[in-house]
């Protein structure tokens, strides 16, 4: 549990399988402690069948009124603690008055067989779809717990605006943010991305899951990626930032694809601000060195 110096407060909580029940409805918050309690709220995932930890950041702003509400989605091998801790978010959030809101990157501990073989498949790289193939169909439903389950249990437990949302993520996490986006015109107010997997159908980490978890049906595939969404696009306007590291390693290795995005985008007309960072890699620091310029590009629609 952390505090900042603005007086805001982070917190992890779990999301847990049936045994909690609504029958109380108490929250206990403490300055002192640092501490947000929930006690006894129905927080069961149906989607993804287990436990699950979210981390939430809450602004001062949040103690008096309903706040907006930005989504971060991380990236491969990451949980819901690589970003509240490592990006420095929390002093834009708390000057904007924004709820930050950080889920993990799987399903976890379902005994799976083969979901902890492999770092870019099963744990910790669920890639933010609804998978339709066995064994991983009945947890791996991270799409819908992003877009619909999860934005319910903050909404209920926490003083979040829902007509205020919107999203944002690192690689597997910007894939993810932009399919959300854009598949769900006008539903978030923004979004934007650190060196996304922005055309999954045509490279190896995208392939590999996809066909994993969706089978052997290209078609179906197109469903998740970003720049088949975007060259279908046909919601309100959305405008994107993308931050993208010039020594990123996996730029270099064809797994990201900024330039389909972009291509798909123009063609659209889609707003698309892509900045090439020089000297920046596929890092945390690269995050922190510019997550304040998304903070505020978020703020500009959430408070608008």
């Amino acid at each position: 549990m952390l505090e900042d110096s603005r007086g805001g407060i982070s917190m992890t909580f779990h999301v847990e399988p049936s045994r909690c029940t609504t029958k109380s409805k108490q929250r206990r918050r403490s300055r002192n402690q640092s501490e947000v309690i929930l006690n006894n709220r129905d927080l069961t995932s149906t989607e993804l069948k287990c436990k699950m930890k979210v981390a939430v950041y809450l602004p001062p702003k949040a103690e008096n009124e309903k706040c907006p509400v930005f989504y971060w989605l991380s990236g491969l091998t990451c949980t819901e603690q690589n970003f509240i801790t490592k990006a420095g978010s929390q002093q834009a959030a708390s000057e904007h008055g924004i709820i930050i809101v950080a889920p993990d990157t799987s399903p976890r501990g379902c005994n799976i067989e083969g979901e902890d073989e492999s770092w870019d498949f099963g744990t910790g790289a669920g890639f933010y779809v609804n998978a339709t193939q066995e064994p991983w169909k009945t947890n791996y439903c991270m799409y819908t717990y992003v877009t619909e389950e999860l934005p319910r249990l903050i909404n209920t437990n926490f003083p979040a605006d829902p007509e205020k949302m919107s999203i944002s993520g690192h690689s597997m996490g910007g894939h993810g943010a932009l399919i959300c986006a854009l598949k769900n015109p006008g539903k978030y107010k923004a979004v934007s991305a650190f060196a996304p997997i922005c055309n999954p159908i045509q490279c190896a980490w995208g392939q590999k899951a996809f066909s994993g978890y969706l089978g052997e049906d290209k078609k179906t595939w197109e469903a998740y990626d970003a720049t088949v969404l975007a060259a279908s696009y046909s919601g309100p306007q959305l405008d994107i930032l993308i931050d993208q590291g010039r020594d990123d390693q996996f730029l270099s290795a064809s797994q990201l694809l900024p330039d389909n995005l972009i291509a798909a985008c123009s063609e659209k007309k889609i707003p698309v601000v892509f900045r090439l960072q020089p000297g920046y890699d596929h890092s945390y620091f690269f995050i922190y060195s510019f997550i304040t310029d998304h903070i505020k590009h978020h703020a500009k629609f959430l408070n608008a």
